[in-house]
């Protein structure tokens, strides 16, 4: 059965990075994020990737119109997550008036492997952004925005348009397009494991009787 996207976005909303990631060990992927930090925003983000790449060079390699930060911004909105591969370059492709602007049109994240700037104007946004560095250097004429829809690496992951990006205080995990459904299947079931695990132990079970008797980790004795 096709689990549309509407119903994928709310049914993960309520799982929780380190689950995801569960879920895809279990069918062999790798998925998360490593070296990118939560700069601003809370709690978890939930859509779809929309996939951005950029040049980066020195002051006066490009000219200021290949920055096209404008472009960027129109492509996010609920339910989008912004991925910008820089290559982990230390330039700032968002400031506090893109934010802003992100923010306005309800970007659901933004996730940049490379640098943001003006992170007190960004974090009044409330924009979720996470990125490897925080630095003042402009991108004017020091990136080029190349075609959107490309494939991309993050933090190590490699990222394709639409796939699935979750983010929280733990992680950024992606899940690829094609292993959503099975992987959503499969953290619902992990989750409630979880939560049978932690319902025994808040009433006073101990943890390796708990999780043996739910099948979290089975008892060495069994």
């Amino acid at each position: 059965m096709t689990i549309n996207e509407r119903d994928i976005l709310e049914r993960g909303a309520a799982i929780g990075a380190s689950t995801w990631s569960d879920a895809l060990d279990e069918i062999g992927i790798f998925g998360t994020v490593e070296g990118i930090a939560r700069q601003s925003g809370s709690g978890q983000m939930i859509g779809f990737a929309v996939t951005a790449r950029e040049l980066t060079g020195q002051l006066g390699d490009f000219e200021k119109h290949d920055f096209a930060v404008g472009q960027l911004i129109a492509a996010t909105g609920p339910g989008k997550v912004l991925m910008v591969d820089m290559g982990g370059a230390r330039i700032s492709t968002m400031g506090g008036l893109a934010a802003l602007a992100a923010s306005n049109q309800d970007a659901t994240g933004v996730v940049i492997d490379g640098a943001c700037r003006d992170l007190n104007e960004i974090r009044e946004t409330k924009l979720w952004l996470s990125s490897r560095w925080v630095a003042p250097t402009t991108g004017k004429t020091r990136l080029k925005l190349l075609p959107l829809e490309c494939e991309i690496s993050i933090g190590g992951i490699s990222v394709s348009q639409g796939d699935l990006v979750v983010g929280d205080d733990t992680a950024i995990v992606v899940i690829p397009r094609a292993e959503v459904e099975e992987t959503l299947v499969i953290a619902e079931r992990i989750m409630v494991v979880d939560e049978q695990v932690e319902e025994r132990i808040r009433a006073g079970e101990s943890f390796s009787s708990a999780a043996a008797a739910a099948g979290y980790i089975p008892d060495r004795k069994s």
